[in-house]
């Protein structure tokens, strides 16, 4: 099974996803920084359109962003049905090109974890950058290394529902703060058989004050770093990261 076809499940195996939550995050960041009257947001890493979807018909003017194929298209038919229009690019978020003038630009669900090379991570802030307006937000959040280091390392989860059940095995990787995600399928078709689909991802992260240097690096001033979706700073066991930074 490819990335391209593990798209087509995506939706059923992320329905408990917090995608109100970094709906409400990115809503709160764009009035706290006094950028209420924002419009355009880029959602790099978009997926299926969700988060797009939900910002759209906020009155937001979205653009999607992400590599798979299959997830735009997927993207694409849900925001037809559901009569918002959103305009969707399939690019490497590392090489982002023919876009400007955006208020906003989102990078959320560890999506920026998916880039394995510490330079992609630098190429994909500094094109972001030169796309926002200035004062532009960058909103975006990362598996911490705890997260990465003691809570994936080693663990299975599972899940046993009558239409799609899934086993997720956790393994070290070769780089450091990384992990390699084999997942197992069992998909039930129309004659009520299962089939077998088989996928893996790699995912890596950095130490908080590696992100801060890059964004600097990049030209961003870094306005808040917070953890869990709270107000409150990363403390040793916090799992997900979010960082402001503003051009």
């Amino acid at each position: 099974m490819t990335y391209e076809s593990f798209a087509y499940w995506y939706d059923a195996l992320m329905n408990e996803a917090p995608y109100d939550k970094w709906q409400s995050f990115v809503q709160k960041k764009l009035k706290k920084y006094g950028r209420k009257e924002a419009k355009r947001i880029l959602d790099v890493g978009c997926g299926t359109g969700e988060l797009a979807i939900r910002l759209a018909k906020e009155g937001f003017l979205i653009t999607g962003i992400d590599l798979s194929e299959n997830m735009l298209a997927i993207a694409q038919a849900k925001a037809e049905a559901q009569h918002v229009a959103i305009e969707f690019f399939q690019q490497n978020m590392a090489e982002l090109e023919g876009f400007s003038s955006f208020d906003c630009a989102t990078i959320f669900c560890d999506s920026l974890n998916y880039l394995l090379e510490e330079n992609e991570v630098r190429q994909t802030f500094l094109r972001i950058y030169e796309l926002l307006r200035e004062d532009g937000l960058l909103l975006f959040d990362v598996h911490s290394t705890y997260k990465i280091d003691h809570v994936f390392q080693g663990a299975v989860f599972a899940s046993n529902d009558e239409e799609i059940s899934y086993i997720w095995s956790c393994y070290p990787f070769s780089l450091p703060h990384s992990v390699e995600h084999e997942l197992t399928f069992f998909v039930r078709g129309d004659g009520g058989t299962y089939e077998r689909y088989d996928e893996l991802h790699r995912q890596r992260t950095y130490e908080i004050a590696q992100y801060q240097q890059w964004l600097t690096e990049a030209g961003f001033a870094v306005l808040e770093i917070t953890a869990d979706f709270t107000d409150e700073a990363p403390s040793e066991t916090s799992e997900r990261i979010f960082f402001v930074a503003k051009k």
